[in-house]
């Protein structure tokens, strides 16, 4: 199912296929997998038939599925409705406890309802005892909004409730200083870290020793401000403090190398991280075709690509958007379209809504009859994944075939708007 991600129908026809089968038994995983595919293609009656088939095969719902629906919700722009699922939770057979209420403030907060998520804590803390991980969701939910004086407040209350800061804390609030744009703060806050971090028998300064994710971050924020020479600097003294680079820290590196820097270098990163013994994963790679890509070597970014799956690393939709939408925008839209044929004949790497996208616009370029014709295919088969175009997409393509002599075809599309009634229909006079 997970491989059919991108084709959310198929999915749901496939696990429903299964549930037939009568040798199949299936597991927790599968049902919350189904049911966010459900909510993703925002059908609540696929959704409420899932969970009434979860109670028939013995598998009462899990936190896990309310944390699914509540970000569901969420994604719909209902938080409401994601608050009234998790409170519906003792009901369905599933009691609450801090770790399902943290699920819904970390969904809340990353939907960027912070101002909701901080009152439910203040309504509910006396229901739900917090702890270090509900602070620093909510923490981090100030700082992704760049209200780092927020998140401050939020630290201060955690230690007048006698919850000692955990090393996450420190790094949530160091991550948010360099997402407010506070380079100078940043590196006033880590330089106190490591003090505090290398004072023995400190009760309260043991948790701040820098680590993996600390020494990230700074290479990340410190690159992406333009500061290279001192994020190759703190990259390089992580060993000297005890600390080894992680992969995510080589991605780190080399995407503020590509995106500030010089994507030559960002190789030699690369080619450095092989010979110490990392292996490159798929966000790795993603990142150096992106870089080459920028700079205008399309042909060595398709080298990237056959690199990749040499080294058994399989691209993912990603890796074929970024390639798709470059080729495109070099005005190499054939190229694009043969990537994009790749990757439906392989199978095992569906196109998203972005990749569809992409394409259409693509299109339009040429204002061709027959690229109106591979533009409405498009919207067609999107729609057939489950991946509904913007309104301005679809009148885009219906008045483009309209005008190019393909009435057939736009009637058949209107049939098609007929039954997804969130398609507006806009036709140009």
């Amino acid at each position: 199912m997970k491989r059919l991600w991108n084709d959310g129908p198929r999915a749901l026809l496939f696990f429903h296929s299964l549930l037939r089968l009568p040798s199949f038994r299936p597991a927790d995983s599968s049902f919350d997998l189904a049911i966010d595919l459900a909510g993703r293609l925002r059908d609540p009656r696929a959704l409420r038939r899932l969970l009434s088939l979860r109670q028939h095969h013995g598998l009462p719902p899990t936190p896990r599925t309310f944390a699914i629906i509540a970000e569901r919700h969420l994604a719909a722009g209902k938080p409401d409705r994601a608050v009234r699922s998790f409170l519906s939770m003792p009901r369905l057979g599933c009691p609450h406890d801090l770790s399902a209420f943290n699920s819904l403030l970390d969904a809340l907060c990353k939907s960027r309802r912070v101002e909701k998520a901080s009152s439910l804590l203040r309504a509910l803390k006396n229901r739900f005892l917090p702890d270090a991980i509900t602070y620093n969701i909510v923490a981090d939910g100030w700082c992704r909004l760049k209200r780092t004086p927020k998140a401050l407040q939020v630290l201060r209350e955690m230690v007048d409730s006698g919850i000692e800061p955990t090393l996450n804390t420190y790094n949530v609030l160091l991550k948010g200083f360099f997402r407010a744009g506070q380079i100078k703060e940043a590196l006033e806050f880590f330089s106190q870290m490591k003090k505090r971090g290398r004072k023995e028998n400190s009760n309260s300064g043991g948790n701040c020793r820098p680590d993996v994710v600390s020494y990230t971050t700074m290479v990340h924020g410190l690159g992406l401000a333009g500061q290279l020479d001192k994020a190759r600097k703190v990259f390089d003294e992580m060993v000297g403090h005890g600390c080894l680079p992680s992969v995510p820290t080589y991605n780190a590196l080399i995407q503020v190398m590509c995106k500030k820097g010089s994507v030559k270098d960002a190789i030699l990163v690369f080619d450095e991280m092989v010979r110490k013994g990392y292996t490159p994963n798929a966000i790795t790679y993603n990142l150096v075709i992106r870089g080459l890509c920028h700079a205008g070597e399309m042909d060595q970014a398709m080298e990237f690509l056959e690199r990749m799956k040499r080294e058994e690393c399989e691209p993912n939709v990603q890796t074929y958007n970024i390639l798709i939408r470059y080729w495109c925008e070099e005005g190499e839209i054939e190229k694009g379209l043969k990537l994009f044929g790749r990757m439906v004949e392989r199978g095992c790497c569906l196109p998203n809504l972005d990749t569809y996208n992409v394409l259409i616009s693509a299109m339009f370029t040429r204002k061709r009859p027959e690229d109106m014709v591979v533009a409405g295919k498009m919207v067609r088969e999107m729609v057939e994944r489950g991946h509904l175009p913007r309104r301005f997409m679809f009148n885009r393509v219906l008045n483009g075939l309209l005008l190019t002599g393909n009435q057939g075809f736009a009637r058949e599309l209107l049939r098609m708007q007929d039954q997804h009634r969130r398609l507006a229909r806009v036709i140009k006079p």
